[in-house]
C-alpha cells in the first residue's frame, strides 16, 4: 500500500471530549478561551498525525472563533477533520460543541470553530510529503473549496506583508 496515496477525510476524522471544571475558568467564571484552544490544537494535531502517518506540527491557527461561552460542568466535544492537503501541509477544521453534563437530552450547542494549518515533519524537523485528500461527500468538497480560499488569503497576506517590509524606491 502506498503511504502517499490520497486519503478521504473520514480516515483521520477524530473527536476529543473534556468535562470542564473550576480550574478551567477565567475571572468571569466561564471557561478560559485558552483551555478551549488547547483542546482544539490537541484534536487537530491528532487528525494531522493520522492523515500524514507521522509527526505534524502546528504552523498556524486560522480563524479561531468563539461563539458561545463554555461553563463549568459542560461536556465539551471537539470534532476535527482534514479539509485540504498539499505537499507537506494540511488544513484541519475543528468544530467545538458543549452540552451540560447533568441534563440528558439537551442538544449540544456549537461554542467555537477553528482552522489550523499543520506541517508534517521528519525526524530532523524538516517538512515531509503527505497523502493528498480524496473528498467523499458534498460537505467534504465544500470544505476543500473554502480551505483553498483561506490558503490563498493566508499566502497573499504573507506576501503583501513581506513586500511592505522591503525598502521602497
Amino acid at each position: 500500500m502506498d503511504p502517499l496515496a490520497p486519503k478521504p477525510p473520514s480516515a483521520a476524522r477524530t473527536s476529543l471530549s473534556h468535562i470542564m471544571t473550576a480550574i478551567d475558568t477565567n475571572l468571569l467564571g466561564t471557561v478560559h478561551g485558552g483551555v478551549v484552544m488547547k483542546l482544539v490544537d490537541d484534536v487537530a494535531g491528532a487528525v494531522a498525525q493520522r492523515h500524514s502517518g507521522g509527526p505534524a506540527v502546528t504552523a498556524a491557527m486560522d480563524g479561531m472563533t468563539f461563539l458561545e461561552p463554555v461553563r463549568v460542568g459542560d461536556l465539551v466535544h471537539a470534532h476535527a477533520q482534514v479539509n485540504w492537503a498539499g505537499r507537506s501541509s494540511m488544513e484541519v477544521g475543528v468544530r467545538v460543541v458543549a452540552e451540560p453534563w447533568d441534563t440528558a437530552g439537551v442538544p449540544p450547542v456549537q461554542v467555537a470553530s477553528a482552522y489550523l494549518v499543520f506541517v508534517a515533519v521528519d525526524a530532523h524537523g524538516k517538512p515531509r510529503p503527505i497523502p493528498g485528500l480524496l473528498p467523499e461527500t458534498d460537505e467534504d468538497h465544500r470544505r476543500l473549496r473554502e480551505a483553498e480560499i483561506r490558503r490563498r488569503h493566508r499566502l497573499t497576506r504573507r506576501d503583501e506583508i513581506q513586500a511592505s517590509r522591503s525598502p521602497g524606491p
